[in-house]
């Protein structure tokens, strides 16, 4: 089945639906391919392929809602499958807050290319994807004889699908992704360091290399040899650019429309409110080509749009979904995010920490917590010892603790060098006099 005869039964399935008493439907019918390779010693331990088509059909009668989805594709099944969907929903609370966006919120323009599809994907072979596997893993052993473990991986993934709304959305998607990387286990004493690369891009033939990803994997595990805890004490805190979009958990969460109308958002209210450094600018840019969350519109088919969400360390936007929207008394601009960049500095890792005298230099979060409600937040977290600008030894178990509101006025520098193989396209952050927990 391909995108056109998807299209043609996910509007069938609308009108059955409202012929048989629903008020409003959305229909998406999605169809997607996955595979993963991992190998170990170069022998394949792992092969694992996917295929899924299915229907997920959201019915609004009378202002009651309910959600269903099906695998099964048959006409004749599908009819008896909605028929006992559409009525099961008027036996629910109406809602006067559910129905479908306002046909103005959808996209007016579908044309746009994000080139998000790699057409060859039917191309790629089993043999192409064991082969970068077993190299990646080739090249990470041999960089030292502290390994005592390595293994290569490829994934990728096709899909492809269809949105259709009662009152006039009709859209289709295609995308593709491919990624590769590995993970290393050394020994150091009694200690096991581990580490791991992966990255990826939309299009086959872009991946970065199989040596660089090997190679970065036996890097970043060979780098923690001696870790060791430091006393507490404040710090300053540089963050790497792959590890520091961990952090915009703290705010997307309260972003979110949901958790200002539950009033669970230490956000709520503050609009127009100065809330991190004036170096912090996040955009919102749904159009990069090839971008990892690019997009025309989100899932419940409101048009995509480039926003700035802090600007100079003053919040701008929440993330305004259909439904909470709708009970805020808000229009809805989408609730989640895609690409996130940040307005950028001049200096990249390099520059930054030839700077910094007396810091941690993180490299991961290892587990922690943190509430959208209050902004308290708690993080274990690993990496480096900076004295006198260079890095001295790795250190771990190690917490930082605190409060958002109070947090990202510590941001200092903003560096230059987004981490490309993610949808937050982060760069190395330095923050100043940071509370750290240890010894």
């Amino acid at each position: 089945m391909n995108n056109k005869e998807r299209q043609e039964l996910a509007m069938w399935a609308v009108e059955f639906a409202k012929k048989k008493g629903a008020s409003e439907v959305a229909a998406s019918i999605s169809n997607s391919r996955s595979v993963e390779i991992e190998v170990r010693e170069q022998k394949i331990e792992t092969i694992k392929e996917s295929t899924s088509n299915g229907l997920n059909l959201n019915i609004y009668r009378d202002h009651k809602y309910s959600g269903h989805s099906t695998n099964n594709l048959n006409k004749k099944d599908l009819e008896k499958f909605i028929s006992e969907a559409v009525e099961a929903t008027k036996f629910l609370t109406a809602d006067e807050f559910r129905e479908l966006p306002d046909p103005s919120l959808y996209p007016t323009d579908l044309s746009k290319d994000l080139k998000l599809e790699d057409k060859s994907y039917a191309n790629v072979t089993p043999e192409q994807r064991v082969n970068i596997s077993k190299e990646i893993e080739q090249v990470a052993r041999s960089k030292s004889d502290k390994i005592i473990s390595a293994t290569g991986g490829f994934s990728d993934d096709y899909s492809e699908s269809v949105l259709v709304h009662s009152n006039g959305l009709v859209a289709d998607l295609a995308s593709t992704s491919f990624w590769a990387g590995g993970s290393v286990t050394i020994k150091d004493g009694d200690a096991r360091p581990e580490g791991w690369h992966w990255g990826g891009d939309r299009y086959f033939t872009k991946m970065p290399s199989a040596q660089e990803l090997g190679a970065k994997s036996a890097e970043n595990a060979l780098r923690k040899v001696g870790q060791t805890k430091i006393a507490s004490g404040k710090y300053d805190m540089l963050i790497e650019n792959r590890t520091s979009g961990r952090l915009l958990s703290l705010f997307f969460g309260a972003m979110r429309a949901r958790s200002i109308q539950q009033k669970s958002s230490y956000l709520d209210g503050m609009i127009g409110e100065q809330i991190a450094s004036p170096l912090l600018t996040i955009i919102d840019d749904p159009f990069i080509e090839g971008g990892f969350a690019s997009r025309l519109y989100d899932g419940q088919g409101i048009a995509a749009h480039k926003r700035t969400m802090i600007e100079k360390g003053v919040l701008k936007e929440y993330y305004i979904d259909n439904y909470y929207g709708k009970k805020l008394g808000m229009k809805p601009n989408g609730g989640s995010n895609s690409n996130i960049l940040f307005d950028y500095g001049s200096r990249d890792f390099d520059g930054i920490v030839k700077d910094v005298q007396n810091g941690i230099f993180v490299t991961s979060f290892n587990g922690g917590n943190s509430n959208s409600t209050t902004g308290d937040f708690s993080f274990g977290v690993s990496g480096f010892l900076v004295e006198g600008g260079k890095i001295v030894k790795a250190v771990n178990e190690m917490n930082i603790s605190g409060n958002s509101k109070e947090f990202w006025k510590q941001l200092a520098e903003v560096g230059n060098d987004p981490y490309k193989y993610s949808s937050i396209l982060s760069p190395t952050l330095l923050f100043e006099d940071i509370d750290f927990s240890g010894l």
